[in-house]
């Protein structure tokens, strides 16, 4: 891939009601540090400190024009990029999904029921997972009710409004765009990039909110460590990160790395031919 960035950002996505609050967004860059090249973290903040509210629509707004806005900019998201083709009508195609999801409105978790209801119906399991998240080992399905309001409304409200934005590319699903892409939109999975990093993957969230537990700050303290070799990260900003209490400001943190990491690595020849990543995405982790 020729396809080069100057900007690499990482998202931590929420599908709440007050999704701001818990959706952070991290801004690198590749820089000289030392003797060899590293990311470098720049900006880390909250969209809800960004944009001046935390409500879902406005939330979801702001980060789609700041998307469509950048330029020469990889952009590694975390939530589901697409459903499991056995959800879906046979051969349908990726963008058939929108069509699916907009049929429910304002109601995700309907979606979801509606997946699990499709995936009874088979005989098989119930929760199925894509073929990119049984290789990347993620905690859980698309439609898992755990999940199914990142899918919703980042395929819905995100995915949707880009799909078609000139000088964007969506990724498995329109390398024919890259050429002349601006800026790319990948997949990613922080809990996955932990395991395959051989971090610490749990006990680093505090759902519970307040001061971190000196058992979380420590799992922090090593994932942040773990990190150094791949990112430079200011102490004003691991400060921001370790008074985050949901890990949302280190989950971004994650996605930038690993999101430019596994664009580097991957075989993007292959993956633009792979017969299911084209119709239900795939995590660059």
């Amino acid at each position: 891939m020729t396809v080069t960035f100057k900007t690499i950002y990482g998202v931590d996505f929420s599908g709440a009601k007050l999704a701001g609050e818990n959706m952070w967004i991290a801004e690198t860059r590749m820089r000289r540090l030392g003797r060899g090249w590293r990311l470098e973290l720049l900006e880390l903040d909250s969209v809800a400190a960004l944009c001046g509210t935390a409500e879902r629509a406005a939330a979801m707004v702001y980060l789609v024009k700041r998307i469509a806005s950048s330029e020469d900019a990889l952009w590694a998201m975390d939530f589901p990029f697409g459903l499991p083709i056995e959800v879906m009508e046979h051969r349908a195609p990726w963008r058939r999904q929108f069509d699916f999801l907009q049929g429910f409105g304002e109601d995700a978790y309907a979606a979801g029921l509606e997946c699990l209801r499709r995936a009874k119906a088979l005989g098989g399991p119930n929760h199925i997972r894509r073929c990119t998240d049984h290789e990347a080992k993620a905690p859980f399905d698309c439609y898992h009710y755990r999940i199914i309001y990142q899918t919703f409304h980042g395929m819905r409200d995100v995915l949707g409004k880009l799909d078609g934005t000139k000088g964007t590319a969506i990724l498995p699903f329109q390398y024919r765009r890259l050429p002349s892409a601006t800026r790319v939109l990948v997949e990613a999975c922080p809990g996955s990039t932990l395991k395959r990093l051989n971090l610490p993957h749990q006990t680093y969230k505090q759902a519970a909110g307040g001061p971190l537990t000196p058992k979380r700050r420590r799992t922090r303290n090593a994932i942040i460590k773990g990190l150094t070799e791949h990112i430079a990260v200011p102490a004003a900003l691991i400060r921001r990160i370790m008074r985050n209490p949901g890990g949302d400001a280190l989950d971004a943190v994650i996605a930038a790395v690993e999101g430019f990491h596994a664009w580097t690595a991957a075989d993007h020849q292959s993956i633009a031919r792979h017969a299911r990543y084209r119709r239900e995405g795939r995590l660059f982790v």
